[in-house]
């Protein structure tokens, strides 16, 4: 699953299969990964919020969100650049569920209580390349500050 992902990112397979639910969580552990070392400190406060984000979402058990964020880890590290999991997340998951993965995104990003330009900045480019408006990322924004 996750060889067969890091594959499909780094362009060495690219057959017009559909898109595994299994990936796009790994797409979005990586993307909430990226989000937690925008500001260049990935601290276990992040992790943990991350391991928290993802229980919630997907439903698992605390080892299985480990595992997905270890998977998101490696990810991340096996790929050039973010726009090839925004580009997975785009195709697997519908609108208004992409605006739930933005809230997410700043609840990780919120977790240190500090925005810096960095993160601002990475924000503004995954809502658009998931092609959000970006008033639902505002909201979303304003949603994780109140949660």
């Amino acid at each position: 699953m996750l060889a067969d992902l890091l594959r499909r990112l780094s362009g060495r397979a690219d057959d017009g299969r559909a898109l595994a639910p299994d990936d796009a969580r790994i797409a979005v552990a990586a993307l909430l990964v990226i989000a937690a070392n925008a500001d260049h400190k990935y601290e276990e406060a992040e992790k943990a919020m991350i391991e928290q984000v993802l229980a919630a979402r997907y439903m698992l058990t605390p080892h299985q969100a480990a595992a997905l964020r270890a998977d998101g880890e490696a990810a991340e590290h096996a790929s050039l650049d973010m726009y090839r999991f925004t580009a997975l997340i785009k195709k697997a998951i519908e609108y208004e569920e992409r605006a739930s993965i933005i809230e997410a995104l700043w609840r990780v990003v919120l977790t240190d209580r500090r925005r810096d330009m960095h993160e601002d900045a990475l924000m503004r480019r995954v809502t658009d390349l998931l092609g959000l408006d970006w008033r639902d990322a505002v909201e979303a924004r304003q949603l994780a500050e109140r949660g």
